[in-house]
């Protein structure tokens, strides 16, 4: 899939483009609630990307704010093209928002993990042992559909036109015995053979580079091919993500992912790095 053409990232564009019109007709959202005859949350949830529109609501809109034509056959359009399923959709009790459909269109992905191997790296026993500890009171039935989740995402870096991914993480994320020696072993050697792809680079950051920017989280900038379509940085947690989308915060968060590859070792000294610890697992394995 060419980048920055999937559903998630059309509705989000389609979001932007009805609030920009709204608000070059010195429209407020309760004033066109009134005009279409529904509630201002409708109107400011469609506008926030938060729910789909129908091309049918988008004319609608389109037409309070003046919008005719060519202009306006291309937003209903684009209505009708961010309301087709991607993939995750069959994993929906899994993916709850908006996160893998703009990870799945984005054309750089820049992510920082202080205790655990990023997602897109994890090995399926890895991910099995994470989700399970994260999740103490999932049923096996649960776990596997989370983890199949987790693995179709990483189809992504083996894409025909995938982002530039760039991971750096914790030392920490190195010694910490996932799922035990073995697990560990394994999903040390995963890493270094994505690290082997021309659009991959894995950096870590050593214990003794001392504090560091990341040390208040982890968190991940999605960056994306058409300069309509605003970096997102997405800051994880159990009880649901966040989504920074406002220009500074997206530069306060790029500025310390710069700050934590400066720290960290160079590539190749990091990959010398995640290659000692994984045959260190692997002698406490024998």
């Amino acid at each position: 899939m060419t980048r920055g053409q999937g559903p998630t990232v059309r509705r989000r564009r389609l979001a932007g483009e009805l609030r920009r019109l709204r608000e070059a007709a010195d429209l407020t959202i309760d004033d066109v609630a009134e005009r279409l005859e529904c509630s201002a949350s409708k109107v400011s949830r469609v506008e926030t990307g938060n729910v789909g529109v129908t091309p049918r609501d988008a004319r609608d809109m389109l037409g309070v704010y003046g919008v005719t034509g060519e202009e306006a056959d291309a937003l209903v359009q684009l209505a009708r093209e961010a309301r087709k399923r991607g993939w995750w959709h069959a994993y929906n009790e899994v993916f709850t928002g908006t996160f893998v459909g703009l990870e799945a269109d984005a054309s750089s992905l820049r992510a920082y993990q202080a205790l655990l191997v990023p997602g897109l790296l994890q090995t399926r026993r890895y991910a099995r042992a994470v989700i399970r500890a994260m999740r103490p009171d999932a049923t096996e039935n649960e776990i596997d559909r989370r983890v199949e989740a987790r693995m179709e995402r990483q189809a992504l870096l083996q894409d025909a036109h995938p982002p530039e991914y760039w991971a750096v993480m914790d030392e920490a994320v190195l010694h910490r015995a996932v799922g035990g020696v073995e697990v560990m072993a394994e999903q040390l050697w995963r890493m270094l053979d994505v690290a082997a792809l021309p659009h991959a680079t894995i950096q870590v950051v050593p214990f003794g580079g001392g504090a560091h920017p990341g040390m208040e989280g982890p968190f991940l900038i999605l960056g994306f091919p058409e300069q309509a379509d605003q970096d997102v940085v997405y800051v994880d947690s159990t009880n649901g993500g966040l989504y920074l989308e406002d220009a500074a915060e997206v530069h306060r968060y790029a500025l310390m992912f710069d700050h934590l590859r400066a720290a960290a070792a160079k590539p190749d000294d990091s990959l010398d790095m995640i290659e000692a610890a994984a045959r260190r697992f692997e002698k406490h394995d024998n």
